[in-house]
């Protein structure tokens, strides 16, 4: 049970978290949250609360461009994009709000406007992070990454995927807990596409369940990412059936949250693995 400021967050059974990217050049949704090159808060809203009705547990609000090749924006571009959508959101909808941040300053900011989870693709790696991580109280989810997005996909090399990413996530733990982050509120993130070639994917998510040793709740992305592409040949608008695929193996191999830019769909298809899970043999 996490504590997501005075929310309480199940995860005896998988849940759901949907993708809202306050990007305009998205790599999935395109900017189509976007009018006159601003974002359309009350569009966002929308979406938001569709997610809510569809079975999202948690909305992850996200304003760095991380898809691989992205390039740096300013920690102020980064806080006006995301800030008052958190506001917006938990003003008006019942649900735990996530900021995907490596920003200690937008940690902070989002946690005071009523944030209630962390979603660091850099496993707060960066200067202040940690501290203003343990600060909030949140839940804090934990990700690997071989690079930047920049660059990260040009030549990922690992001896063993499964064990490098492993090893990296305990030392992130560790770190956490001598900053004062409560061990019982943190997450990791394997961190499938980021830094790694289609076959150290495969390998990772074969292996998620020598990364569950760990003991700690796995949150998965693998919502219409590239290695779909890569395999079948289909174009990000046509990943959905192979993201569902993706999204059971994963939920059967332990993990606890599944990201996704499909709510509907993504939570039908983890309601009946985990009915089956249900099943006494």
């Amino acid at each position: 049970m996490l504590d997501c400021a005075g929310r309480r967050l199940d995860l005896s059974t998988p849940i759901i978290m949907g993708v809202i990217n306050t990007t305009p050049d998205s790599f999935f949704d395109g900017g189509r949250l976007h009018r006159n090159n601003q974002l359309d808060l009350d569009r966002a809203l929308r979406m938001a609360a569709a997610m809510i009705d569809d079975g999202a547990a948690i909305v992850d609000i996200g304003g760095e461009s991380t898809r691989p090749g992205a390039t740096a924006i300013s920690l102020s571009q980064e806080i006006d994009r995301v800030l008052p959508l958190v506001e917006k959101i938990t003003a008006e909808l019942d649900v735990i709000v996530s900021v995907d941040t490596s920003s200690g300053e937008l940690m902070s900011a989002a946690a005071a406007a009523g944030a209630g989870f962390i979603n660091d693709i850099r496993a707060l790696s960066r200067d202040g992070a940690l501290q203003a991580a343990a600060a909030t109280g949140l839940p804090v989810c934990l990700m690997h990454m071989q690079g930047c997005p920049a660059t990260m996909q040009e030549a990922p090399v690992y001896d063993d995927v499964v064990a490098a990413v492993g090893h990296y996530l305990e030392t992130r733990v560790s770190a956490c807990e001598k900053a004062g982050i409560d061990r019982r509120q943190l997450i990791l993130d394997p961190g499938f596409g980021f830094g790694k070639t289609v076959q150290h994917n495969l390998q990772l998510l074969q292996g998620l369940p020598r990364l569950a040793r760990i003991g700690l709740p796995m949150l998965v992305g693998l919502s219409r990412k590239s290695l779909i592409g890569t395999l079948i040949g289909r174009d990000v608008d046509e990943r959905l059936p192979a993201s569902l695929g993706l999204a059971v193996l994963a939920v059967e191999r332990g993990a606890g949250i599944v990201r996704t830019h499909d709510v509907a769909a993504t939570a039908d298809a983890v309601a009946m693995t985990t009915a089956l899970h249900g099943i006494d043999d």
